[in-house]
């Protein structure tokens, strides 16, 4: 299980599993949009961590210039640079 503490951003951290061939599993963001995280968390769920980056990053919330999307884009290239 990787926790990442966010920035720039309402929730304050994320956690989710990184599987051995690279899959992102059961994220959970602490904070921020609850409705808008939790489908987040089920539409990443399974997927290759590449392409939750590849979609994700880069993404920006209002005048932020981040996102919670983007917050764990950075989390899971974070978790795969430490595995």
């Amino acid at each position: 299980m990787y926790k990442y503490k966010t920035r720039g951003v309402c929730a304050s951290y994320i956690q989710f599993e990184l599987t051995e061939d690279k899959r992102v599993k059961n994220v959970s963001f602490y904070g921020g949009c609850n409705g808008n995280l939790k489908a987040i968390s089920k539409l990443v769920d399974g997927m290759k961590a590449e392409d939750v980056i590849r979609i994700l990053k880069g993404n920006t919330c209002g005048f932020k210039s981040t996102s919670c999307a983007d917050q764990l884009a950075l989390a899971i290239e974070e978790a795969i640079s430490k595995s």
